[in-house]
């Protein structure tokens, strides 16, 4: 097995921090790319091989960079394998010595969505990097025009009352859909359980407090790995964080 080396931030990150993989086997390029990605406020993972990059949960990062001659996967084939995975939506950026019009066609045919060729400066990749980032994010909290509250693979549609969870449909009563709703909307805030019943339950004369704590397990269990990022603050209520 490929070489794999991992780094974490901790108290220096907000929420909204983007998180990178970088996925070349190149150990001296992915540290020199991590160094200068951290420098620029990023949280950057490297793997020296596709191999390895596939054990991942791929689904925790903002941005794939990839090079493409790598070992017995090539990052067009580990493109092509996470592309035919609708639940990996990550934009993937290819950074490759391989620099003919046909390489970087091919590249975003399979749905790359930016193309560097080696050698390059690291200022243009932090460029580049930039760029594709202000594309696929959107506007905090990535709320659309059509009323769509998005982070990652889970969306909530306000006007047509749908959640999808990468891709597939999900069904919620009424009063979950409106306090996914409240969470998405508002990421890193915490709710009280009072707040929550005030706000969703108008309708009831009384409300027991326990009735938002049943409504918050239904929600984690329905939305799969996104129900991680809702927390629970004891003695203070819940909230949706980001990775």
């Amino acid at each position: 097995m490929a070489k794999f080396a991992k780094h974490y931030y901790t108290l220096s990150l907000t929420t909204m921090t983007k998180r990178i993989l970088v996925v070349d086997d190149e150990e001296t390029l992915c540290e020199a790319l991590r160094y200068n990605l951290e420098a620029e406020g990023y949280a950057v993972d490297v793997a020296y091989s596709a191999e390895t990059a596939l054990t991942l949960d791929l689904h925790l990062y903002d941005l794939i960079l990839l090079d493409i001659m790598m070992g017995e996967i090539s990052g067009i084939q580990f493109a092509k394998i996470i592309r035919s995975k609708s639940t990996v939506p990550v934009p993937i950026i290819f950074c490759t010595a391989k620099d003919s019009e046909d390489d970087m066609v091919n590249g975003l045919d399979i749905g790359a969505d930016d193309y560097i060729t080696k050698p390059y400066s690291i200022r243009n990749v932090i460029s580049r990097v930039k760029a594709v980032l202000r594309r696929t994010s959107g506007p905090s909290p990535e709320k659309a025009q059509n009323n769509e509250i998005r982070y990652r693979g889970l969306a909530i549609f306000t006007d047509k009352k749908i959640c999808l969870v990468d891709g597939q449909e999900i069904k919620m009563p009424r009063k979950e859909f409106e306090i996914l709703s409240r969470l998405l909307s508002e990421r890193g805030r915490i709710f009280s359980r009072e707040e929550l019943l005030h706000d969703i339950w108008t309708d009831e004369v009384v409300v027991l407090d326990r009735v938002v704590d049943v409504n918050i397990t239904r929600i984690r269990q329905k939305i799969g790995i996104y129900g991680k990022n809702i927390i629970t603050r004891s003695g203070y209520g819940y909230g949706f964080t980001e990775d």
